[in-house]
């Protein structure tokens, strides 16, 4: 089988040129919280869960900070264990947090949050294709849909931060990037795709600590997969990703890759099931929890 290409798959390209007016030629949908909202690194899960609940749009990335940020896909039940065999047999791009039962949106992680409003964004799927974004569920909730929280690498960006490691994408007030990769995902009953990461440069006199850092949060994805040209994960140009926003690198950073929990989208739009609810890239949900909690070491 040739490896998935963004094309193939029939992804909404939501990459931007680096070269543009940066923040000030984007709607407030696209810029990340933390630029539309100054304090948001300090808000409580729970208020940005509100805000959120109220209509505020925007990547996540350093709201509430030092609390864990997970990914979502609802898939109906009759696709739940190929769901959780494929998390399973890829636990580097989809280390699962929690699992629902079938119909409730409601999750230990989170209390009194509520799955089906609490994130900036879903996107809505029908056989493979992308038919919505909306900023609520509710009206297309289904009674059989079971709900995986997927580890999310915005968890360990804390850490890398307090180690001195620059997050360029926080710095420019950008969506992080995300790209198709030509590896392929080790398929689990009906469900098959190819992995995509995240991509975060970094310089290389902290690429060492931001290995190691980043390795001691297994749950939300651990290490990077690969560091170095794109083309060895068959990603032909970083300039334009499949999912949020290219960044401008320093002239020595380092591009450095790790698996990201939009896999699962790449999975749903391989493998068509008839219908599944996930986060919109980028825009997660907040738990409760710490990010210390997952912390091995």
């Amino acid at each position: 089988m040739n490896p998935a290409t963004a094309q193939d798959l029939h992804l909404p390209l939501s990459g931007t040129d680096p070269t543009r007016d940066g923040a000030s030629s984007r709607t407030p949908d696209d810029r990340p919280v933390t630029l539309v909202e100054p304090h948001a690194h300090a808000w409580s899960p729970g208020e940005a869960r509100a805000r959120f609940r109220a209509g505020l749009p925007g990547p996540t990335a350093g709201v509430a900070a030092g609390h864990t940020q997970a990914n979502l896909i609802s898939v109906p039940a009759d696709w739940a264990y190929d769901m959780l065999l494929f998390c399973q047999r890829n636990p580097k791009p989809c280390p699962v947090l929690d699992v629902t039962d079938a119909g409730a949106w409601t999750t230990p992680l989170a209390e009194g949050a509520d799955l089906r409003t609490d994130l900036p964004r879903y996107r809505v799927w029908e056989h493979g294709d992308l038919v919505a974004e909306p900023t609520d569920v509710v009206d297309v909730w289904r009674d059989d849909l079971v709900s995986f929280l997927i580890g999310c690498s915005f968890t360990f960006e804390w850490a890398l931060t307090e180690a001195g490691v620059p997050m360029r994408h926080i710095e420019q007030g950008r969506n992080v990037p995300m790209y198709v990769t030509g590896r392929q995902c080790r398929p689990a009953g009906r469900l098959h795709g190819p992995m995509v990461v995240s991509m975060r440069p970094v310089p290389p006199e902290h690429l060492g600590t931001a290995i190691r850092e980043s390795g001691l949060l297994p749950a939300v994805h651990g290490g990077p997969v690969h560091c170095g040209e794109a083309a060895g994960l068959g990603i032909a140009d970083l300039s334009r990703p499949d999912f949020g926003e290219a960044v401008i690198a320093e002239p020595d950073d380092i591009p450095v890759f790790w698996a990201c929990g939009v896999t699962p989208q790449a999975a749903v739009m391989a493998s068509r099931p008839p219908f599944a609810i996930t986060h919109a890239p980028g825009r997660m949900f907040l738990t409760d929890a710490s990010d210390e909690q997952y912390r091995v070491a």
